[in-house]
C-alpha cells in the first residue's frame, strides 16, 4: 500500500506551503484504499485568501473584456487538452466510470465555451426618453469576491457551471470543493493559471464547516453558490443572506418519472435504468421514484429487472457499467435504506447489497443496482433522498393520482413523463410543480445557456447570484430531447447524457 499523498489548497496560483492543523482522508472508493491526506483550511486562512482575492479583483474587474475573453479561450483549450486526465481524477476519488467522468467534464466545458462570448453577453441596455428628457442606461458589473461551495457528485461539472461565468464577468472566485474528491477541482484551477489568469483571481481552499462558515460570514465575500443536501442548502442560504450576500443554494431531490399505459415500455425501461443507476444514483437529477399507471407495472418492472441483470458493477477504470459509492459511510447509509424498505414490506426485485463486484479485493464501497416494487409513499425509501442506486416503483390507477403524488412531494428538482400522447405531455408540463421537465427524457438537464434550478426544497435563493442575468430553463411548454442510448450496450448507457 502506497503512502497517501498530500492534497492542499491552491492560493494565488500556487500550492499552499503552510502546515494544516487539521486534515481529512481521501479514498479510492473502488479499493477502499486511502490515497490522499487533505489539508483543511482554518477560518483565519480563509480570511487571508479573501484578502488576496479582493486585491486581485481590483485589477481583474477593470480589465478589458477582450483581455478577459482571451484567458477564457485559452482555458477552454487547456481543459479540452486535459479532459481525460481530469476524468481519471474523478474516477479515482469519486468512483464513477471513466466514460461518465469524461461526460461530466464535457458538459462543464459547454459553460466555458459559453463564457468565451462574454463581451456580447455583458451588453447593457439603453432606453431613450423613459421619462421626459430622461434616458435610462443599464450596466452589468462584477460584484467582487464570490464563493463557490461545490458537491462531491460532480467535482468538475459543477465548478465549471459557476467559475467560468464568474471569472469572465470580472469577479474573483474562491471555491471550496468537496473534501471527498478535491483533486479534479484543483487540477482545473491549475489550468486557469496556465491560461494566464492573474494570481489570486481564482483560489481553491479545502475544508469543512469551518471554512464554509468563514465564506458565509466574511464581509468581503459578495455572493455564494452552493450545491448539496437540502438541510445544508437551507443553512447556507439563511446564513449567507443574513450576512448580506446574494445566495443560490441548490438542495436535494426526489425525482419522479411518470409512465402512462400508452408509453413505449422498452424506452421507459432503458430510461429508468439509465437515470436510476447512472453514477451509482449519486446525481441530483437521478430518477429514484418510478410512478407507473396501471395496468403496465408488471411488464415494466420485468423489463427493468431484465436490464439490471446485464449490468456490471465494479472499478470505474474497468469495463463496468456502474462504479462504487463515494464513501463507506454513504454505502452503509444506502444499505440501511434497502434494509428499511424490505422491512416495510416493499418487494425487493433486485438486491444490490451483495454481488460479484469487478474490483481488486473486497474493500470497495459497492452497492449494485437495487429495484423495489410495490412501494408506498409512507416508506423511507420514498420519503428520503437516498442518493444511491435504489429505484422505487409506485403503482397508481390514473394520471391524476400520479400527478398528485409528484406535486405533494417536498422536492421539486426534476421530473419526467413517458407517453405517446402529446396532449398528456402538454397537460403534464402545465400541471406539474417541478422545476425541470423531460418528455420521454429521464434527465432533463439544461444545456449551458439555460439555468439549472428546481422548485420547493430543491432550491433556495437566486439562480443569478454572481450578478449576471441568465436565461432560465423553459419548463412550461418545451419538449426536451436528448439522444444518449448506446446501441452497443443493448440500448443502455449509464454515462452522463450528452447534448446533440
Amino acid at each position: 500500500m502506497s503512502t497517501p499523498a498530500r492534497i492542499t489548497h491552491l492560493i494565488a496560483g500556487k500550492p499552499w506551503e503552510g502546515t494544516a492543523e487539521r486534515t481529512s482522508p481521501v479514498f479510492n472508493p473502488a479499493t477502499g484504499e486511502q490515497t490522499g491526506v487533505l489539508d483543511l483550511a482554518s477560518a483565519d486562512l480563509v480570511s487571508d485568501v479573501v484578502g488576496i482575492a479582493n486585491k486581485a479583483f481590483e485589477s481583474w474587474g477593470s480589465l478589458s473584456l477582450a483581455r478577459r475573453s482571451a484567458v477564457l479561450f485559452k482555458f477552454r483549450e487547456l481543459l479540452n487538452r486535459d479532459k481525460e486526465k481530469i476524468a481519471a481524477l474523478i474516477t479515482a476519488e469519486h468512483g464513477k466510470v471513466l466514460s461518465d467522468a469524461l461526460g461530466e467534464v464535457l458538459r462543464g466545458m459547454e459553460v466555458a465555451e459559453f463564457a468565451c462570448g462574454i463581451p456580447h453577453l455583458l451588453k447593457g441596455g439603453h432606453t431613450e426618453n423613459a421619462s421626459t428628457a430622461v434616458d435610462v442606461y443599464s450596466l452589468r458589473q462584477p460584484l467582487g469576491v464570490v464563493g463557490v461551495i461545490s458537491p462531491f457528485n460532480f467535482p468538475a461539472m459543477v465548478p465549471l457551471w459557476f467559475v467560468p461565468i464568474a471569472i469572465a464577468t470580472g469577479n474573483a472566485v474562491i471555491i471550496k470543493p468537496s473534501e471527498k474528491d478535491p483533486s479534479a477541482t484543483l487540477a482545473m484551477a491549475a489550468l486557469w493559471t496556465e491560461a494566464g489568469l492573474p494570481d489570486g483571481v481564482l483560489n481553491v481552499v479545502n475544508g469543512d464547516k469551518e471554512s464554509v462558515d468563514a465564506l458565509l460570514t466574511h464581509p468581503d465575500v459578495k455572493s455564494i453558490s452552493f450545491v448539496g443536501s437540502t438541510p445544508i442548502a437551507k443553512y447556507v442560504y439563511e446564513t449567507g443572506t443574513a450576512h448580506g450576500k446574494r445566495v443560490q443554494a441548490l438542495g436535494g431531490a426526489k425525482n419522479h418519472m411518470l409512465v402512462l399505459p400508452d408509453a413505449d415500455l422498452d424506452l421507459a425501461a432503458d430510461a429508468a435504468v439509465n437515470a436510476g443507476f447512472g453514477s451509482a444514483g449519486e446525481r441530483c437529477m437521478a430518477i429514484s421514484a418510478l410512478v407507473v399507471v396501471e395496468p403496465v407495472a408488471d411488464e415494466l418492472v420485468a423489463k427493468i429487472a431484465e436490464r439490471v441483470a446485464t449490468l456490471k458493477t465494479g472499478d470505474g477504470t474497468r469495463s463496468c457499467d456502474m462504479g462504487p459509492i463515494v464513501t463507506s459511510q454513504s454505502r452503509d447509509r444506502i444499505v440501511g435504506f434497502i434494509n428499511e424498505g424490505e422491512e416495510a414490506g416493499a418487494k425487493l426485485v433486485c438486491d444490490g447489497r451483495s454481488g460479484d463486484f469487478d474490483a481488486d479485493g473486497d474493500n470497495g464501497f459497492f452497492v449494485a443496482p437495487t429495484l423495489f416494487d410495490h412501494v408506498t409513499t409512507d416508506m423511507s425509501i420514498y420519503t428520503e433522498e437516498i442518493f444511491g442506486p435504489v429505484l422505487a416503483v409506485l403503482r397508481v390507477d390514473s394520471y391524476d393520482e400520479g400527478l398528485a403524488m409528484i406535486n405533494a412531494n417536498a422536492y421539486g428538482n426534476g421530473t419526467a413523463i413517458f407517453t405517446n400522447d402529446g396532449g398528456a405531455a402538454r397537460k403534464f408540463q402545465n400541471e406539474v410543480e417541478v422545476g425541470m421537465i423531460g418528455i420521454n427524457v429521464p434527465v432533463p438537464v439544461p444545456v449551458a445557456y439555460y439555468s439549472f434550478g428546481g422548485w420547493k426544497n430543491s432550491l433556495f435563493g437566486d439562480t443569478h447570484a454572481h450578478g449576471t442575468e441568465g436565461v432560465h430553463f423553459f419548463t412550461r411548454g418545451k419538449v426536451v430531447t436528448q439522444r444518449w442510448l448506446d446501441p452497443s450496450h443493448g440500448g443502455l448507457n449509464l454515462g452522463f447524457p450528452q447534448n446533440d
